[in-house]
């Protein structure tokens, strides 16, 4: 036998079952162990951990109420493009409307000018031809004097006369179908 076989089997103690001091000491050494950790480090180790947690949880309830905030904003901002689009939209349409209105108001001013400038025209072309017609008259019978008074051979120099004279024969002349005017 090997010298602790020997060693054992002199001392009549068996290698599974250790002596009775050992299981004291190991029993008051484990139950030192285990009021420090149970009475000391067990409740640091909690208070940590549920420190932990409620920064975990704080955390994830700050990301969860700026994540609906950000929600919030988004919905905001959409809303507001969407108002921003709307009232361009009605801007244009109001531009378009002020653009047709002033189109029509100026083509309006156009024509009330084109009337005028042709009236105006008109006018004067009636003046021109009652200045023409005038003279006309005025040199038909000065010339109509003139031929009658060598015809008669006398001087029809007197003005009421001659008058009198033009105007007869202007009415002989306007009285004729055929005379152009």
């Amino acid at each position: 036998m090997t010298t602790a076989a020997t060693l054992l089997a002199a001392e009549g103690s068996s290698p599974i079952m250790p002596h009775a001091y050992e299981l004291v000491v190991g029993g008051f050494a484990f139950l030192v162990v285990f009021l420090v950790v149970g009475k000391i480090l067990t409740p640091r180790i909690q208070k940590t951990l549920a420190e932990r947690t409620e920064a975990i949880e704080g955390g994830i309830k700050k990301a969860e109420d700026l994540q609906a905030e950000a929600q919030r904003t988004l919905a905001d901002y959409r809303a507001q493009l969407a108002e921003a689009r709307q009232e361009a939209a009605r801007l244009r349409e109001e531009a378009r409307e002020q653009g047709a209105q002033i189109k029509a108001e100026l083509r309006e001013e156009a024509q009330a000018e084109a009337r005028r400038l042709v009236e105006a025209a008109h006018a004067q072309i009636e003046a021109d031809r009652q200045q023409a017609l005038a003279q006309l008259q005025s040199e038909i019978g000065r010339l109509s004097t003139d031929l009658a008074g060598r015809i008669v051979g006398e001087s029809l120099e007197d003005e009421a006369r001659q008058r009198r004279i033009i105007d007869r024969f202007l009415d002989e002349i306007e009285a004729r179908p055929e005379a152009v005017r």
